[in-house]
């Protein structure tokens, strides 16, 4: 038996919810004169392939008219496990690397960081220094390789695109309730009623709370998302939608797990009980879409992005041994067999103004057809971060310290006085962009594409009143051929660029510094790539196959973080190098299969700072990732089942390559019953308990369990 245990309010919350999903259900059966059935059929619950992608190239093309790397993932069939977090749910994409990040999503794609400027919503840079959640995302597309010509700066490794789950006229609604170990619980509600043939609103929200399996840490997420459409079934729509999320933790910023004795449970956490974390995003969008014509059609968005963080907590720690030395580098210390730790406080906000519109169309040049993309981008950017740590501010320093063997905290946090950052950073940018799919003939095609950027940076230090700012220009390139020798197969070779103006990684910091560096070029990455994608079973299974050559240029690095955190120099060169093989759909009558296998090399090429560092692997990246899951559903059954594995190599700690994690695999299965309208899951996570680090200060969850039921309906 399970007891889902709420707080009051917010069981009533969940019923009042309840109640307003049966008012609607009863209102569209009234209606529609007759009744609407719904099947596990038409809700396509086990073949994951989409049918079209959009992200890689801004319009709904054949993923086979594609000559790039595109990984669809969708959510749904993550969430039966109980992940939310974007990082969680991109653990085993090939060629993808994440990494537990307190303060963000720790991706990185194809060696590279996609944490802070790569990561879009609905097409929006969502921008900011958060734990993005994914209670309202229907799919996740992973662009790999640079996306400039269409998105403008980014640091080169690829991009992910959360697609929102909006009104529509098809879609069914559903209300139902989770709960699993570790005292987790949730409720969720999606509503979408189509009102007449124009016109379809839909609601969604999420309510989940949760403790951890390491002692003291919590979360509590909420999330609503009200859309609404109008369409008049003649060329014109207008989709309007706002999200708000809100994550609220007791964080878990451990030491690293070479910082800590021998003996030490992977089950202790560090932090205090005054430590938290709360992000909030908000996303306001307005999509504005109109046919010309047969051919034609213009689009115009409008979004504004908002993304707050605020903690204050304890983090990293540094334990020392009883004769007196520290662990980590040996140096004297005064607290013998205790943990002392850092303090920081800080907050931050981002907010991102983004104002695209695009003309999209075909038309024919002699025997050539074109599908065309133009479009005109203007954004805004604004980061205002303020904060302060015990190494810059020593009055908020904890000073007691702790047994790392069983941590108690005897003694409240000092309150921090003002930021000692206190910065303020904006960036404007206009770009013009062109793509065309040209078709040539019957077996080739070609995809030419190129954007111009001018963007603008500048900052205002309010402690010392300097300022300073940063202009400049860059055309991005692309270039792509296809060659279809059959319906069912598509070979492509591609060539692509991006770019990150200073200032651009996200943080949007530009020195005030006399001695700062501003390049005669921004940083940028080249991507080679040649690949294969084909159809196999008459259509049933998909697979994508690539091999891929990426480098990253003109990096920079900050050489004083601790005492001048927003100076920056220029320090060299990256690359990785590897192969890519994705694998989706249905193999037999009742077997469906979702897989990907990549094998990175990513290296130093070119470091003034440290010679030494050159030929060396990138830390943090795995030479191999990879997943399978195979999913068992006969025809007839309202039974399913599905196990699969999550694989990650082993990884190196720093750039001298001294320090390495071991690598991991983590077993997973769900069981489903679905006699529709009902669909009720359950699901065992690290099924074999496997004991393993994500990052350097976190461990993986062990055996978990989770248990979700759903009413369907229309």
């Amino acid at each position: 038996m399970i007891i889902v245990r709420f707080p009051v309010r917010q069981a009533l919350q969940a019923c009042g919810l309840c109640l307003l999903a049966t008012q609607v259900h009863a209102q569209q059966a009234d209606a529609s004169l007759r009744p609407i059935t719904v099947t596990a059929d038409a809700l396509d619950l086990d073949d994951t392939r989409p049918f079209t992608v959009s992200t890689a190239t801004k319009m709904a093309l054949d993923i086979k008219d594609v000559p790039q790397t595109v990984e669809s993932l969708e959510v749904s069939k993550f969430k039966v496990y109980g992940i939310n977090d974007l990082s969680v749910l991109l653990d085993g994409v090939p060629g993808v690397d994440t990494s537990y990040d307190m303060r963000g999503d720790g991706v990185m794609i194809r060696g590279f960081s996609a944490d802070s400027n790569d990561i879009y919503r609905d097409g929006v840079r969502a921008s900011g220094q958060i734990r993005r959640s994914t209670a309202n995302v229907e799919r996740i597309e992973v662009v790999k390789g640079p996306a400039s010509v269409l998105y403008g700066r980014g640091l080169g490794g690829g991009m992910v695109n959360m697609i929102s789950k909006q009104a529509n006229f098809t879609s069914p609604s559903s209300v139902g309730l989770r709960a699993g170990s570790y005292d987790n619980r949730g409720a969720n509600i999606d509503i979408n009623h189509v009102v007449s043939p124009n016109f379809a609103v839909r609601l969604t929200a999420d309510y989940e709370e949760a403790d951890s399996f390491r002692r003291g840490i919590s979360n509590e997420n909420k999330m609503v998302s009200p859309s609404l459409i109008y369409d008049n079934q003649n060329g014109f729509s207008w989709l309007l939608q706002y999200t708000w999320d809100k994550v609220w933790r007791i964080p878990d910023r451990a030491p690293s797990f070479d910082s800590l004795p021998a003996g030490v449970s992977n089950r202790t956490a560090y932090a205090h009980p005054d430590d938290f974390v709360e992000d909030e995003m908000k996303l306001a969008r307005s999509v504005l879409s109109y046919r010309l014509n047969d051919q034609w059609s213009l689009k115009w968005t409008l979004a504004h992005h908002d993304a707050n963080q605020d903690f204050d907590h304890l983090y990293a720690g540094n334990y020392c041994q009883p004769d007196g030395t520290r662990l980590s580098n040996g140096a004297r210390c005064t607290t013998p067999g205790l943990m002392t730790f850092t303090t920081a406080w800080q907050v931050t906000n981002n907010q991102t103004l983004s104002n695209v519109l695009d003309l999209s169309g075909k038309f024919s040049t002699g025997s050539w057809q074109h599908d065309l993309l133009v479009g005109v981008e203007l954004a805004d950017e604004k980061r205002r971060p303020d904060l302060s740590t015990s190494g810059s501010d020593p009055a908020i320093l904890y000073r007691f310290g702790v047994d790392p063997f069983n941590p108690v905290w005897t003694e409240p946090k000092a309150v921090h006085g003002a930021p000692a950052t206190a910065n303020r950073h904006e960036a404007q940018a206009q770009a013009l962009y062109v793509q065309d799919l040209i078709s040539v003939s019957e077996q080739w095609k070609l995809l030419l594409g190129a954007r111009f950027d001018r963007f603008e940076f500048k900052t205002h230090n309010l402690i010392s009143g300097q300022s300073r700012s940063y202009d400049g220009d860059t055309i991005s390139p692309r270039a792509g051929v296809l060659w279809q020798p059959l319906a069912q197969h598509s070979f492509y070779a591609s060539f692509s660029k991006n770019f990150a103006p200073y200032g651009g990684r996200g943080l949007m910091s530009v020195s005030v510094a006399e001695d700062a560096v501003y390049d005669d070029e921004p940083q940028y990455s080249d991507q080679y790539e040649v690949g294969m994608k084909s159809e196999w079973l008459e259509g049933n299974l998909s697979s994508q196959l690539s091999v891929y050559t990426l480098e990253l240029n003109n990096i920079r690095y900050r050489p004083d973080p601790d005492n001048d955190p927003y100076r920056w120099a220029v320090r060299g060169q990256e690359r990785s190098r590897g192969v890519e093989l994705s694998v989706a759909g249905k193999l037999g009558e009742s077997w469906y299969v979702r897989s990907g296998l990549g094998v990175l090399e990513a290296k130093v090429i070119k470091d003034v700072t440290s010679p030494a560092n050159v030929g060396k692997y990138k830390q943090g990246t795995a030479k191999v990732t990879g997943n399978l899951f195979l999913r068992y559903a006969p025809v007839g059954s309202d039974w399913y089942g599905e196990s699969g594995v999550v694989f990650r190599d082993s990884v190196y700690n720093n750039l001298a390559n001294t320090s390495e994690r071991a690598s991991y695999g983590r077993w997973d299965a769900s069981v489903g019953w679905r006699p529709m309208p009902w669909v009720v899951t359950a699901a065992v996570t690290n099924i074999a308990d496997r004991r393993y680090w994500r990052s350097t200060s976190m461990p993986g969850a062990p055996r978990s369990f989770l248990v979700n039921a759903s009413y369907v309906f229309r």
